[in-house]
């Protein structure tokens, strides 16, 4: 005989069925994703999605999306996001960049246009030219290529 004690309907009151089979972990995944389902649109995109590329992966393809992208493994292939992209220490990125915001701690092999804003840190390398409204470049980074920052459209007063 064994001892299998409810832990999953424990609040609603009711009783298990004779014939019913426990409740494993992924009968609860729906239940536990419903929640985030129910946020709205305004407070999601406030909340910022980002996605994620591990130091130990290394990918071949092209990124496109809305939300954020944080890269610290390689990838090669062309990333063209309305979010931010994150090129952490130790990854590599071979490819054009197209994001509002970039920031290199890692490499960089391609070129970056249309960005509103360029950091590249001391420990980031970029091997290309960069298009943007704002560029910073830290002492100690690396950088081979033409930069032009600072053309785009000026708002009048």
């Amino acid at each position: 005989m064994s001892s299998w004690k409810d832990t999953f309907n424990t609040k609603s009151g009711s009783t298990p069925e004779p014939n019913a089979t426990p409740a494993t972990a992924l009968d609860a995944a729906p239940a536990a994703t419903a929640p985030l389902a129910a946020v709205p649109a305004a407070q999601t995109k406030a909340l910022g999605k980002e996605s994620l590329i591990s130091a130990d992966l290394a990918i071949e393809g092209k990124i496109e999306g809305s939300g954020h992208v944080r890269i610290a493994g390689k990838f090669k292939g062309d990333v063209n996001v309305q979010g931010d992209l994150t090129i952490e220490l130790g990854a590599k990125v071979t490819g054009s960049v197209k994001a509002k915001k970039v920031s290199i701690a890692g490499e960089l092999e391609g070129n970056i246009d249309s960005a509103t804003q360029v950091d590249v840190l001391a420990s980031g390398s970029v091997v290309g030219d960069i298009k943007a409204s704002t560029v910073t470049v830290a002492s100690g980074a690396k950088l081979r290529g033409q930069v032009d920052f600072g053309w785009g459209e000026k708002k009048d007063a």
